[in-house]
């Protein structure tokens, strides 16, 4: 039965999906214009530090007025309103609550809220995708102990990575390469917040209209969101990592077949089998046509001459020799398809992607040189920019993850472009999000 079906098969038994929602900003707002329009749903809480301005947000996306005006939870669930609170520990404790979308964008407090939904016996969709890349697969590890799903959003690019993946794999077809699209050149990497609008391609007025975040579309733009879910993906799907880091290779959609293949065969991949980032910009900042900005693809083989022959009869657009072929979605919805993951984990209990190995990683690289007794303010900051790098160098280099990056002083001087290392920085040690990825690389060992 379609995940549809089964919502309204819960609607019309009035059994709904409880949903808590941890984090209102941008993207959980998305989310939020669509569940008034989804059937078999109810959004029990809302928790986020200013509920004021969580009322805000929702009156922006379109929500009738008092329909999020529960004054506590058992309000909420007997009238089928919403509550409203900053308090989202009472949320993910709830015995009533189904599943958890965790939306704050802080890594940090995103391991918290993970790890407390699952002892409490939640799903959870993290859209936080920065905790992901650092201890996703503990915390995969942590939720199946608990007998709950851990997912991966979908409407970001990491689950609808996964799903192309999968999609090929499932089909029989040896994946070459999986990525996304970006907007990418090489001094982007030093971006900042004050930077960010006119290499984006947005003016400030439309930033602030959509009320975006400088410093989080900065993380988009200065390679660290891109290194981010590259690293989501290949710990979910077992892709390999590019030893430098990412290459961003630019291409349009029909060269994209063409540019990920192995350099042995005139494309830029190291070996077949990896995450690369497509950019819709030439080296000279030329946009090219027809680009994959903000869409996904996957590059599949086929082993056959008479694969090879069926692309040709259905006109699949390959490389040239015909050996490659590249399926697309040329674009993603962000949080307005979240409901996917949601109506997936607690109708079919199947995560929308979920990392099953610790392959990838991303390392907090400094965007210039940096002076002992400066703070590091995490991705899309002033600071530092997140370096995708396969697991075992991040460890020879004791590489701290950019997801651990956040309100951290330099215990010495860093040359620009460096890797911060966990030997030239003050790190809180107390928190349950180091003691994670800590304890992730003691497993490794």
């Amino acid at each position: 039965m379609s995940l549809y079906a089964q919502l309204r098969a819960r609607e019309a038994a009035g059994r709904p999906i409880r949903v808590g929602l941890i984090g209102a900003g941008k993207f959980g707002s998305m989310y939020l214009a669509q569940i008034p329009r989804t059937p078999g749903l109810h959004l029990a809480a809302i928790a986020d530090l200013y509920p004021e301005s969580a009322h805000r947000n929702l009156e922006r996306v379109g929500w009738e007025t008092g329909r999020a005006g529960a004054d506590n939870l058992d309000t909420a669930i007997s009238q089928g309103t919403t509550w409203v609170t900053d308090d989202w520990q009472a949320v993910v404790s709830d015995e009533r609550i189904d599943i958890v979308v965790e939306c704050t964008g802080h890594p940090i407090a995103a391991v918290d809220h993970c790890l407390q939904a699952f002892a409490h016996g939640k799903h959870v969709v993290n859209v936080t995708v920065e905790a992901d890349a650092f201890c996703g697969p503990l915390l995969a590890r942590e939720a199946a102990q608990a007998g709950v799903v851990y997912s991966l959003a979908y409407g970001d690019q990491p689950a609808l990575i996964c799903e192309l993946v999968d999609w090929a794999r499932t089909c029989g077809f040896p994946v070459v390469a999986a990525g996304r699209g970006h907007k990418w050149l090489p001094h982007f990497k030093t971006s900042t917040p004050e930077t960010v609008w006119e290499y984006y391609g947005l003016t400030p007025e439309q930033a602030q209209r959509g009320g975006l975040n400088p410093k989080m579309f900065n993380s988009f733009l200065d390679g660290s969101k891109p290194s981010i879910e590259s690293a989501a993906v290949a710990n979910a799907t077992g892709l390999g990592v590019p030893s430098g880091g990412l290459l961003y290779p630019p291409a349009s959609i029909a060269d994209i077949p063409f540019v990920t293949r192995p350099t042995s065969e005139g494309g830029v991949l190291e070996r077949k089998g990896m995450v690369e980032v497509v950019s819709c910009l030439e080296p000279d900042g030329r946009s090219i046509p027809y680009d994959i900005r903000m869409g996904v693809w996957v590059t599949v083989e086929g082993e056959t001459s008479y694969i090879r022959h069926c692309f040709e009869e259905y006109n699949a657009h390959t490389d040239p020799s015909g050996r490659y072929f590249t399926l697309y979605k040329r674009w993603h919805l962000i949080g307005l398809e979240v409901g996917m993951s949601v109506a997936s984990v607690a109708l079919r209990g199947e995560a929308t992607g979920t990392p099953s190995e610790w392959v990838a990683d991303v390392v907090a690289t400094s965007k210039r040189a940096l002076k002992q007794g400066e703070v590091l303010d995490g991705e899309g900051g002033y600071t530092v920019w997140g370096k995708l790098l396969p697991v075992e160098r991040s460890l020879a280099l004791g590489a701290v993850p950019l997801g651990l990056a956040h309100d951290v002083r330099l215990k010495r001087d860093v040359a620009a472009d460096a890797v911060i290392t966990w030997d030239d920085v003050e790190m809180d040690t107390s928190t349950r999000a180091y003691a994670l990825r800590r304890r992730l690389e003691s497993m490794h060992v």
